[in-house]
């Protein structure tokens, strides 16, 4: 049997099956997971016929588990008992043209409605070790059959033998690239070489083909396969006598010398005869043996076995989850880590859930965690637990082009504000002078700093205040930014009261859950000066939570309180819907010079 390992296309489509296979969730231990039979004798496929009653395209309810399945990766001692790969191997039977392969693609055109077209496997596959080398091929003086009988193939034949056997010299043919150096050897004299040919193909090292490409043909068993085609040698071939009553008796059911490929048919001819062939394919079958056309084209059955790497993270999860369920499909990532954010009913599957995860987004992720609780303390850090992975919560997160190293159990980090910080650092000018309130590891401060005149950037969380020094450092900034560690009431005193404060335009305060409440820290900052003349009042951004049915009026109510000024203008933006009746937003106004000069 020709086998071909592949792997996906770089764009596909995901299928979601509408069934489930259910176990109880009493005995969910790691050893009882591992002997768990997740497909029970009901649920497990027995034959290999695709059936019409369930949706188009690949499904685990499809199809049959293999006796001896072949397993694209290695199971080692190390290996997570949790989920059984081989659970998850199915195998179809389906039919496919055996055309050759100068061909396939106008083929493949003329055919598309009639191929295979599921999500993740190409329409081609390669049949393994039925490639002809490229040198190999120009020796040969034309496409068609080579027979005894043929004229034009026997002396493609003999040039090939001339060839081997330094026969070639005088005749017009080149020398191989052997019996070439050697004459080279022969003539050499005082003028050195003569005519070297292709001297930097020879010197140069030859170049190593791309792996992981689909189509590529790669050897049974190897890592990261995810599906194999194999032709069925003892079904395939029907004989020239079959076809010669259905396709005249011209037609001749030869094989032929050459590349092919297989064009994979739709999974609905594959128990049809010919005579229920579609018009086009029996088109393709006739004209394959026409005189002065391509060699005959074959109709072949074939076995495409679906391994636990081409299942998608839903496919699986729906399979391993009980009915009713919902599915886990979205979570936050964070450099290498992938956060989750798990309900109370998914708690008994967090480890097998995951596991799949881990499998499905490897090697960009790495360690997979979910929090356990809400943010209570004022570092604002997360309590999160590792089900998956290695346990290091260090990881670097690239945002606007910068890199930022993170330590999510000590500091926080939200991905889903890059947006948002971004519409932030566009409002920046190039003479603007930044002073950041609550930084946390330098997402605002160190992206501002690219762009501004200078920026002071603090921290309550020392942990946060030594990863922005470090992302200071590895950002080259650190000469434009200067970095405080306290309280930001205090920061703003102590920023605002010295000789700095005539030079601040923007301040950034992003503490949605407190960051209202430190706006009393503004009032009277400039009460030792005249009037603001002299200097330009800063622009504030602050942020917070609304639960408000009108959250923008319930977020200016809150703002003017603490400034305790009414009369002046506040833009409100809509960030993020953080939770159902739950927005995030962010306010933007001028600092009222009532406010600043108050004594």
């Amino acid at each position: 049997m020709s086998v071909m390992l592949v792997r996906p296309p770089p764009q596909s489509l995901s299928f979601i099956s509408p069934h489930r296979f259910f176990f109880s969730p009493l005995n969910l231990s790691p050893r009882s997971l591992s002997t768990l039979s997740l497909f029970s004798t009901a649920a497990t496929p027995t034959t290999s016929t695709l059936s019409s009653s369930l949706p188009y395209g690949p499904s685990l309810h499809k199809g049959s588990i293999p006796s001896h399945t072949i397993q694209p990766q290695e199971q080692t001692l190390d290996s997570d008992p949790l989920i059984n790969e081989a659970d998850f191997t199915r195998q179809f039977n389906i039919a496919a043209l055996r055309v050759p392969s100068d061909h396939c693609f106008a083929l493949e055109n003329r055919l598309r409605g009639h191929l295979l077209n599921w999500p993740r496997i190409r329409n081609i596959a390669r049949v393994l070790g039925d490639d002809i080398d490229e040198d190999v091929k120009e020796l040969f003086t034309c496409n068609t059959q080579i027979t005894k009988d043929d004229d034009e193939g026997e002396d493609g034949l003999v040039s090939l033998n001339r060839r081997i056997y330094g026969k070639a010299e005088g005749d017009g043919e080149r020398l191989s690239g052997v019996l070439y150096r050697d004459e080279l050897v022969r003539t050499f004299d005082a003028k050195g070489f003569v005519k070297f040919r292709n001297l930097a193909k020879l010197s140069r090292p030859k170049k190593r083909k791309k792996k992981g490409l689909a189509g590529d043909q790669e050897g049974r068993g190897k890592r990261g396969s995810v599906y194999v085609v194999e032709v069925d040698e003892e079904e395939s071939g029907l004989e020239g006598d079959e076809l010669s009553g259905l396709l005249g008796d011209d037609f001749r059911g030869t094989k032929w010398r050459g590349s092919t490929r297989l064009l994979l048919l739709d999974e609905r001819y594959f128990d049809k005869g010919l005579d229920q062939m579609p018009v086009a394919i029996k088109a393709v079958l006739i004209e394959g043996d026409s005189e002065g056309m391509t060699p005959p084209t074959e109709l072949v059955r074939c076995k495409l076995t679906l391994f636990y790497t081409y299942w998608q993270m839903n496919e699986i999860l729906e399979a391993l989850l009980p009915e009713g369920l919902i599915v886990p499909s979205a979570f936050e990532t964070v450099g290498h880590i992938a956060h989750l954010n798990l309900r109370d009913e998914h708690h008994p599957y967090k480890k097998l859930i995951a596991k799949v995860v881990l499998d499905k987004h490897k090697p960009k992720i790495q360690t997979v965690v979910n929090k356990t609780d809400a943010i209570h303390n004022d570092y604002r850090t997360m309590q999160l637990e590792v089900l998956a992975g290695n346990h290091s919560l260090v990881t670097t997160v690239v945002e606007n082009g910068l890199p930022f190293q993170v330590d999510l159990a000590t500091v926080y980090w939200n991905s889903r504000l890059a947006t948002e910080r971004q519409r932030l650092l566009n409002s920046f000018t190039q003479s603007d002078i930044v002073c950041d309130v609550f930084a946390g590891v330098g997402p605002i401060a160190i992206a501002a700093a690219k762009r501004v005149r200078y920026v002071y950037a603090n921290d309550l969380n020392p942990n946060a205040v030594d990863f922005l020094q470090k992302n200071c450092v590895i950002n080259k900034l650190e000469r434009k930014i200067e970095v405080y560690n306290m309280d930001g009431r205090r920061f703003i005193d102590s920023v605002f009261a010295s000789s700095i404060a005539k030079c601040i335009t923007q301040v950034v305060m992003n503490l949605p859950n407190d960051a209202a409440e430190y706006l009393d820290a503004f009032k009277g900052l400039f009460g030792s000066y005249n009037s603001a003349k002299t200097f330009t009042l800063p622009k504030i951004h602050v942020y917070g939570f609304s639960k408000a049915q009108d959250p923008e009026f319930e977020f200016q109510e809150r703002i003017r309180i603490a400034l305790s000024e009414a009369a002046f203008e506040i833009q409100m933006h809509r960030v993020r819907l953080v939770a159902p009746g739950k927005w995030m937003l962010c306010a933007s106004f001028i600092l009222p010079e009532r406010v600043a000069f108050r004594r």
